[in-house]
């Protein structure tokens, strides 16, 4: 739900420096075509479930997280769990219009804190550049910090999590298949702030992406 907390519709010009600067089981592999598809499949207001195969509580597992995890938010029980955003419905001067994609936003939570996790896809490099403003959100960080961190994240070899200084937050390159760029960015908590440790969130970043790939 970008576009209604953080303003997803990034000036082109803020895109551009910034950029200069779930599938799982037996699913089929991430692309940028199916993830547009299936943006253009969800309701505008949002879902209930979140559409791709994340499994927060296998996820939490693996990355040695005991709080007990589930879908949607545990501080706003009556919003959406997921949204999606690109695809047919970018609107000229968005992000992802500049740079088609698509982006999928689902919401868990572990214990009391929430879990944000969002998948994006785009045709060209960097497709994490559009969550600039909810890395920035998250983990509290300064505009310098975050040009920093958006450059990093974007230039970071697939499979590798990359923490923002605040510890709350990672992304995650994600593999394609087929053409496209593709990231994955976690949020535990809010504004820097975060029960769990930075390692863990790194270990539940890394799994989350595994489920997608």
């Amino acid at each position: 739900m970008i576009h209604r907390r953080y303003g997803l519709a990034i000036a082109a010009a803020t895109a551009a420096a910034l950029m200069a600067g779930c599938q799982s089981g037996g699913a089929a592999p991430l692309s940028l075509s199916g993830l547009t598809k299936t943006v253009d499949g969800m309701d505008p207001k949002g879902t209930d479930k979140c559409p791709l195969a994340y499994d927060i509580g296998a996820a939490a597992k693996t990355a040695g997280v005991t709080a007990t995890g589930g879908p949607g938010s545990v501080k706003e029980a009556d919003g959406p769990a997921a949204t999606g955003e690109g695809g047919k419905r970018a609107e000229a001067g968005e992000a992802l219009a500049e740079n088609p994609g698509a982006l999928v936003s689902c919401t868990f939570h572990l214990g009391t804190e929430d879990v944000e996790v969002h998948t994006i896809a785009t045709r060209r490099p960097q497709a994490s550049a559009p969550l600039a403003p909810v890395a920035q959100n998250l983990a509290g960080m300064s505009t310098d910090d975050l040009i920093a961190y958006m450059k990093k994240s974007g230039e970071a070899k697939a499979g590798e999590p990359v923490m923002t200084g605040s510890g709350n937050v990672a992304t995650v390159r994600l593999k394609l298949d087929g053409e496209g760029d593709a990231a994955l960015l976690i949020g535990v908590g809010a504004s820097g702030r975060s029960s769990l440790e930075p390692t863990r969130v790194g270990a539940l970043a890394q799994a989350l992406a595994d489920q997608v790939q």
